[in-house]
């Protein structure tokens, strides 16, 4: 046949309605089963196929999930990919993914051609540079409902999945003190993002609790790529910190490395604390002591929660915020002596 086979020719065939087929293809138990088995099988030799789109427009719903990642290189990104594919499949939705590739622009023209995709629901991680999210009122507007994780913006009345950014701060540079260090520097990103600003603010809180002087020149923000990193440690050393605390695990890697071409040792010279927990961490020499970040139950958590929204009949938006677990995981690059 030169067209797509309907329930209309399975029951031309079968000489039966297109209503009995209906229910047929759906396994409703009001036709009987060997009726149903011989529809299953005449709609396999016509080569039907079941029409998506068109079920989605009469229902008014596309089962379709949308993504709006910052990245997708990362461990931690596929990771939560894997955490919110695992959710949507098990509740028979789609996901269509996007990334801004850490660009405001690009983030606003993705969630534009989302929204015109007719997705059911959208989870989204904000990009680096984003200020403002006017460009999800749309959604909002329409009821779709959005859950934002790990980058959110606190002011938007929604659900957002993140971990205890400021604690694992305070956190990691609690130990580095604990080691003896005291002219830690600070490496981090943008600190518009509420994950900078919150391991930077504990960053100076638990230097502040250990008496130690915050030192500003100590900071530097930069993109934590390769180049960047590289320049930024270079610019650090000359002030002779005696620890990193990045935050970012290949950054950390990257200065790591740099350390050994300069002969300087680590933990015994300079530590170095990274975050994230990376496949990479556990790879580099010294093993990087590092934040784990569950990446994977955060997807799970973030796809239950706006699967949990798509099934409630109030479709009122409510501000929420889930705070996954996260832990310390000490290894070689910070401790002088290992026990």
């Amino acid at each position: 046949m030169d067209r797509e086979v309907t329930i209309y020719d399975i029951a031309k065939k079968l000489k039966i309605s297109a209503t009995t087929v209906s229910r047929g293809l759906n396994n409703n138990s009001v036709i009987n089963s060997k009726t149903r088995e011989k529809i299953h099988q005449t709609a396999k030799e016509l080569g039907y196929r079941h029409n998506t789109l068109a079920s989605s427009l009469r229902k008014n719903q596309s089962k379709t999930i949308g993504v709006l990642l910052h990245e997708v290189n990362s461990n931690f990104s596929t990771s939560v990919l894997a955490g919110i594919e695992k959710i949507a499949t098990a509740e028979q939705y789609d996901l269509l993914i996007a990334h801004s590739a850490e660009d405001y622009t690009k983030e606003k023209a993705n969630a534009k051609n989302l929204l015109s995709k007719r997705i059911d629901g959208l989870i989204v991680s904000l990009a680096l540079n984003t200020e403002d999210v006017h460009h999800f009122d749309p959604f909002f507007e329409r009821k779709i409902p959005v859950v934002f994780f790990d980058r959110v913006i606190n002011n938007v009345k929604c659900t957002k999945v993140v971990i205890d950014n400021f604690k694992c701060g305070y956190d990691a540079t609690k130990h580095l003190v604990s080691q003896g260090y005291k002219r830690i520097a600070h490496i981090t990103a943008n600190l518009t993002r509420n994950v900078y600003n919150d391991r930077f603010e504990g960053y100076k809180k638990a230097l502040q609790d250990k008496k130690i002087p915050f030192r500003d020149e100590l900071v530097k923000i930069c993109s934590l790529d390769k180049e960047a990193t590289i320049i930024t440690v270079e610019q650090l050393l000359k002030l002779k910190p005696d620890a990193f605390f990045i935050t970012n695990d290949f950054a950390a890697a990257v200065c790591i490395n740099l350390l050994h071409t300069k002969k300087i040792k680590t933990p015994k010279d300079i530590a170095v604390f990274g975050f994230n927990n990376d496949v990479l961490s556990d790879l580099v020499t010294p093993k990087l002591s590092t934040i784990d970040y569950p990446g994977m139950q955060m997807g799970e958590v973030a796809a239950k929660e706006l699967i949990k929204q798509l099934k409630s009949s109030n479709k009122k938006t409510k501000s929420k915020t889930i705070t996954i677990p996260s832990t310390l995981i000490i290894r070689e690059s910070t401790v002088k002596t290992l026990k």
